[in-house]
């Protein structure tokens, strides 16, 4: 029997954009005007449009004395492979726990998807990277927030694989297939749209990262664009520049967006799939 129809769509998405004005709209349109604006202007904080427009000067600054293609440059260099890394590990140990009927095994599961909602630990992760010799570089950050981000990838697809069927991947290990010709060639393309999803929120949380780079990358040449903007924000000795703030803003934020746009078709269809955890 099919549904009924939907008789007022429009009272749904009505009250959808009023939400969205004051919690989305009214931010983001703070954020693009005052990045227009000249610093005595934007020191009010004000929605109006700007008496006089500096959107040149203000994103010029941003780039030339800000450290924006440092911040840039060092964030690809950190996201693309750590992301990368956390997508792969993570799939091949969510097949693991989802195929597994060992109690030991599911305490690890458990432990993995625990990083999801513990608060990060800087002191003891500090001093395992000084005994391993990774403090202060750029590897040693990669690994620690790959650590903390696992669980996200482990909980989603994890819940994803066990609602799949078991006879595929048995009749291809009857056939020959290894372990790793199973994963690549039946796991991973359904996997699919879960990781996508796990991606996107990765791409966010890594991205924007502010806490562990504080501490764990001193040196402002490995800085990301979170501390290249912290420490241009925190240079100034005549007060916040709101004005460049928000134009570093707005630019440390373009990627981001652009990768949602080309992402956000799936994201929700591999919510759907890997919110299931059987």
């Amino acid at each position: 029997m099919n549904a009924r129809p939907e008789k007022r769509p429009w009272l749904r998405y009505g009250l959808l954009g009023l939400f969205a004005v004051p919690w989305i709209g009214i931010p983001l349109w703070m954020l693009l005007v005052n990045s227009f604006k000249t610093q005595g202007d934007a020191s009010v904080l004000s929605l109006g449009l700007p008496s006089h427009w500096n959107l040149v000067g203000n994103y010029r600054t941003v780039i030339d004395q800000g450290s924006y293609f440092t911040g840039l440059g060092n964030s690809l260099l950190i996201a693309i492979p750590t992301i990368l890394a956390v997508l792969l590990l993570g799939s091949m140990a969510a097949w693991s726990y989802a195929r597994s009927r060992s109690r030991s095994l599911r305490v690890a599961y458990y432990c993995t998807t625990l990083s999801i909602v513990l608060p990060p630990a800087i002191i003891p992760t500090v001093y395992v990277l000084t005994q391993l010799g990774l403090n202060g570089s750029r590897l040693g950050y990669m690994l620690t927030i790959a650590g903390t981000r696992l669980g996200v990838v482990v909980f989603l697809a994890t819940g994803f694989i066990r609602t799949l069927p078991v006879d595929f991947e048995e009749a291809a290990a009857l056939d020959g297939a290894g372990k790793w010709q199973i994963y690549r060639r039946m796991i991973l393309p359904l996997l699919a749209p879960v990781l996508v999803t796990a991606s996107v929120m990765l791409i966010i949380s890594v991205w924007n990262d502010f806490f562990f780079a504080l501490f764990l990358l001193p040196n402002t040449n490995e800085s990301t664009l979170p501390l290249t903007l912290y420490q241009f924000a925190s240079t100034s000795t005549h007060g916040v520049a709101w004005n460049l703030v928000f134009a570093h803003v707005v630019l440390s934020s373009l990627p981001l967006l652009i990768a949602y746009v080309f992402l956000q078709r799936r994201v929700l269809s591999g919510l759907t799939e890997g919110g299931v955890t059987g």
